[in-house]
């Protein structure tokens, strides 16, 4: 135990120098503009919490086929390289550090949102329970087409692609989402990869798609400024494995190969508990992984704090709590109260319950 370290103790990932510890988590917030397009309502909301050590953006689809929901944004035409420099340099005018989250949904899509109607891919044509978000409404999952074996490498590209749009765009560096049933998710567990070519069957397969997109990744930023995202106990979108602590503890050991930015763990939850998941204490990866760990997953000020000074972590993002506080880092130092987020605005809609939350400064005034 480490008292010294916690969450106002700088961090230092590559060449960037994180003033402190607080992350700010991927996000969806469903507010792009036409044609997936980010805008300035966007570039606001991220300039406000700019006091974060590092933000991480929401998730960004790296192709018309990875997008999963309505106004989401996305890293593949110009128009968007030319939204997200909007919202980069409002970011780092106000002093801050952003990522961009690169995205393909796989199978949690409908035809409705694909190009021509297509059905949503995925390593294996098994459909998910539950329902898609359309621009309609809510309609039931289809089963997805899954990907042909020479199709699986023009989406590494893709994600290639995407690091570099990402690059001209202003980021500090990207993450890879590789969590919560989305497409790399989708190839890592054998509960939705039953492909029997080099992409399946063992675990080493299984893992493959990851590594050949982290590689790729690297290829344009430099390990440095790369970071990875997983969620091992997750069971969202209807994701199960025999034996996550197997998985998961391989693939976090085949990630020493890389000496990324961070890797990113996206804790159990209630739900995943609840639903049957089989919880990975962050510990066993812990031991496996060598380089800088991030946790998320509902930690307040103080859990924050012990998990920093227990050294198990090395960084924490937020979620909930900086959609609803901006200027969560200085709430932190001040240990004030906390804004409540209103959960009826967190997906769609205009500025109210996304640019509105006061900071402190406005609380006092009022």
């Amino acid at each position: 135990m480490d008292t010294n370290i916690n969450l106002f103790t700088p961090y230092k990932i590559g060449d960037l120098e994180l003033p402190n510890r607080i992350v700010m988590a991927p996000l969806t917030r469903n507010r792009a503009g036409k044609g997936n397009v980010p805008h300035q309502l966007n570039a606001e909301y991220y300039a406000q919490r700019a006091s974060a050590g590092l933000i991480i953006s929401e998730a960004t689809q790296i192709s018309p086929q990875g997008q999963g929901y309505p106004f989401t944004p996305g890293i593949h035409s110009p128009e968007q390289i030319a939204g997200w420099k909007l919202v980069t340099d409002a970011v780092h005018q106000n002093g801050g550090r952003i990522y961009l989250q690169l995205w393909h949904v796989g199978r949690i899509s409908h035809p409705d949102l694909q190009p021509d109607g297509a059905l949503p891919v995925a390593p294996s044509a098994i459909k998910p329970k539950g329902e898609a978000w359309t621009y309609e409404g809510m309609k039931p999952f289809v089963t997805p087409r899954a990907l042909e074996t020479w199709e699986i490498p023009e989406i590494v590209q893709q994600y290639r692609q995407g690091a570099q749009n990402a690059l001209a765009a202003g980021f500090d560096g990207v993450e890879i989402h590789a969590a919560n049933g989305y497409l790399i998710d989708q190839f890592l567990r054998d509960g939705t990869n039953h492909r029997t070519d080099r992409y399946g069957s063992s675990l080493e397969n299984r893992a493959r798609f990851l590594l050949e997109i982290t590689q790729a990744v690297i290829g344009v930023w430099g390990a440095k400024k790369v970071g990875v995202r997983l969620s091992p106990s997750g069971t969202f979108n209807d994701m199960s494995d025999s034996d996550p602590l197997l998985t998961f503890g391989y693939v976090a050991e085949a990630l020493n190969q890389f000496d990324l930015a961070y890797l990113h763990i996206y804790e159990a939850t209630e739900a995943d508990i609840r639903h049957g998941g089989t919880v990975v204490p962050t510990s066993h990866l812990r031991e496996r992984y060598q380089g800088t760990l991030m946790v998320n997953g509902g930690y307040t000020l103080e859990k924050a704090n012990s998990v920093l000074a227990a050294k198990q972590a090395d960084l924490v993002s937020f979620g909930r709590l900086f959609i609803a506080n901006p200027d969560l880092p200085k709430r932190f130092l001040y240990n004030a109260p906390l804004n409540e987020p209103d959960e009826s605005t967190f997906y769609g809609g205009t500025a109210r319950g996304y640019t509105d939350y006061p900071t402190l400064e406005l609380q006092k005034a009022h």
